[in-house]
């Protein structure tokens, strides 16, 4: 089993978005919720540490570090003597975790993983790391969105990508998409958190009083 001290080295010393301190959130709302609901503790807390580990090991880019981080998490424990069986479990929760992926968590410990995970992005520290995310990469808090973005999610050309995009596309639908009753009733107050702070980024960007 991979240890925390072993795993904070897979993880760079600061990143706002998906340092290690998001780690250790995303490793307590998943022992919180695989306790709950009866998931494998050994399978969820491994996924956990290796789920955002690839970004160290290769070129590969957000949008497909699971698959990747699939592949070191293989590496990582087979060389602890895992069986195979075992490792696809922990390989399927790290592919299936990602909102925007292609593979979705059919296990219970794959939605425990995803459901952990997504708690971090709506309340809180869910704003702290959307707006963070926006300060890395030079974007604006808000940016009007097109009604082309409205209808299809996708930005028309030369539109800028904001904050509140990011909450319009996925941010205000984390709720919709958790998997286990523990992360819904944890959810639920977290989503409104958040809701109610895009709603009022709006309201003041657009000079609504």
């Amino acid at each position: 089993m991979p240890t925390i001290d072993q795993a904070r080295a897979w993880y760079p010393a600061y990143d706002p978005v998906h340092g290690f301190d998001h780690i250790l959130r995303v490793l307590r709302a998943a022992e919180h919720l695989a306790e709950r609901e009866g998931a494998d503790l050994e399978i969820v807390r491994a996924a956990v540490l290796l789920h955002d580990a690839s970004g160290q090991t290769g070129g590969e880019t957000r949008a497909d570090h699971q698959e990747s981080g699939a592949e070191f998490a293989a590496e990582v424990l087979a060389a602890e003597g895992w069986p195979s069986e075992r490792i696809a479990a922990v390989q399927h929760c790290i592919r299936a975790h990602r909102f925007r992926g292609t593979e979705r968590p059919e296990t219970l410990e794959a939605k425990v993983v995803f459901d952990a995970d997504k708690l971090d992005v709506i309340g809180a520290y869910g704003v702290a790391r959307t707006l963070a995310y926006d300060v890395v990469m030079e974007w604006p808090f808000f940016a009007e969105p097109s009604e082309h973005f409205m209808q299809t999610g996708e930005k028309a050309e030369g539109e800028t990508h904001s904050s509140y995009h990011e909450y319009i596309f996925k941010l205000s639908k984390i709720i919709e998409r958790l998997n286990t009753p523990t992360a819904k009733a944890i959810g639920a107050q977290r989503q409104e958190f958040l809701n109610q702070y895009f709603v009022q980024l709006a309201k003041e960007a657009r000079g609504q009083f």
